[in-house]
């Protein structure tokens, strides 16, 4: 294989790009991508209009799928929720999610519980959740404030959906 065309995935890693700092990372083994079909199966709307005060969310979500964030950074969350459905179907999206869910890999921590969260609310996430499935430890952040709970528990984001984590 000529090395010009060779990706991350040929490697069996995953790239992300978070201000300007390249952050690499194995694919996700199993007990990660369970719990993240999991977590999508509950993501449901329960509430008619979202605090935001922006309509109804539709609760689009989507796993694994690179998003590119106005700062130029480019991030693969394990999972996004959508206001609506994205329009970028060949080319990361470029539409912020209204939340995100982190899985926490083994030995990775320190990206999902550091950086992640800093970055996702800089960039215009409103609720971030980071879900350890080793401790069942669920953060969930949003603005200034961090509710910490063990799983599983029902989680209830600004947009109107909520999800059990």
């Amino acid at each position: 294989m000529d090395s010009k065309f060779l990706r991350a995935e040929d490697f069996g890693i995953r790239l992300e790009i978070v201000g300007g700092l390249p952050i690499w990372e194995p694919y996700p083994v199993y007990k990660h991508q369970k719990a993240v079909d999991r977590i999508r199966a509950t993501i449901e709307r329960v509430a008619a209009s979202s605090e935001s005060g922006e309509g109804v969310c539709d609760c689009v979500h989507v796993s694994d799928v690179y998003v590119s964030f106005p700062d130029g950074s480019l991030k693969r969350p394990d999972i996004s929720i959508f206001r609506r459905e994205p329009t970028d179907e060949e080319a990361p999206i470029k539409q912020i999610p209204e939340a995100v869910i982190e899985v926490i890999s083994k030995g990775y921590e320190a990206k999902d519980l550091e950086i992640g969260p800093r970055f996702y609310l800089s960039q215009g996430v409103k609720d971030v959740v980071v879900f350890d499935p080793y401790t069942l430890v669920v953060l969930h952040i949003r603005g200034d404030e961090v509710a910490r709970h063990v799983s599983p528990v029902g989680i209830n984001l600004s947009c109107g959906c909520c999800c059990t984590v």
